[in-house]
């Protein structure tokens, strides 16, 4: 990729010289592969989500508690063969399902690595901001997508993530996965085998921005589909956030409360909410190269 352009960011980035916005190069790095109990009940179920954590980000969140590889570039490179042999040990071990974590700025690769498809569903897992074309290469691949819905006023989107189109590039990219897996559907053992799980994450002092993302789910639900919403109070303030004092700190129960107020107004809206319990460092996964050789 000597001009990259996957994601919305449009960078034309040389990955050779290991330039863009991602700040990742041609390779594959990666910074844990393991299974992780802590998504939703049926994501993890009772053995675990197999989780793959790539290294950097097309977002660049400020207040990204996966600091150390999205920002940080820790990792390990693998080769496309070698991610396919962590895929194939992940489900050795137990694994419901292969999760990809931040997997946008290697999608080329991914793609490979998919081939043959996997006995388990695929989740791709990321933070929303994709390019639908760049989504189709993995038409066939993926079985589960979990974008995080993070911002429904551009302002706010600009201020935590340099991404003020945000919400209409979400929008479209949220319509394009849904188009490809279709409603949800469960497993025998109640586990998610296909569909769309959205996510979002409550920031503190942003209110208004939750009850906007909130609105704009029903909004795609009403045009007839079927998808999951996650709200989530895990948010842990994380980084150098010195010029963002209004996020450093934890949401209140107050903040959650409200938040919960806002969902409850779309009775059609269906999922999981988390408590402010979750709001803990340890739920943060070590970035130790956990099974990778």
């Amino acid at each position: 990729m000597s001009l990259c352009n996957i994601c919305p960011r449009n960078c034309s980035a040389d990955r050779i010289t290991f330039g863009g916005f991602c700040r990742s190069g041609n390779n594959i790095k990666i910074a844990r592969a393991a299974l992780h109990l802590w998504e939703e009940p049926v994501i993890s179920g009772d053995r675990g989500a197999g989780t793959v954590f790539f290294s950097g980000c097309n977002l660049g969140c400020v207040y990204c508690q996966n600091d150390k590889i999205s920002r940080g570039g820790f990792g390990k490179e693998v080769s496309i063969s070698e991610l396919r042999a962590i895929f194939e040990n992940l489900i050795e071990s137990g694994a419901h399902n292969i999760e990809l974590v931040t997997p946008t700025h290697f999608i080329p690769q991914i793609k490979e690595a998919l081939y043959p498809k996997l006995p388990v569903p695929v989740i791709y897992n990321c933070g929303g901001y994709e390019k639908a074309e760049s989504l189709k290469e993995l038409e066939g691949l993926i079985d589960i997508y979990m974008p995080d819905m993070k911002y429904s006023i551009a302002s706010v989107a600009e201020r935590y993530s340099h991404a003020s189109d945000y919400p209409e590039v979400n929008i479209t990219a949220i319509k394009e996965m849904y188009q490809q897996v279709g409603d949800y559907e469960f497993d025998q053992n109640g586990l998610l085998k296909k569909g769309v799980l959205v996510r979002h994450l409550i920031l503190p002092n942003n209110l208004i921005n939750t009850k906007g993302v909130i609105r704009s789910f029903a909004q795609l639900l009403g045009e007839g589909r079927k998808m999951l919403f996650s709200l989530m109070a895990q948010y842990t303030p994380c980084g150098d956030l010195d010029a963002y004092p209004e996020i450093n700190r934890r949401i209140t129960e107050r903040e959650l409360i409200s938040a919960k107020k806002a969902l409850s107004r779309y009775p059609e809206i269906q999922g999981f909410t988390q408590e402010l319990s979750s709001a803990e460092s340890g739920f943060i996964p070590d970035f130790d190269l956990s099974g990778i050789k």
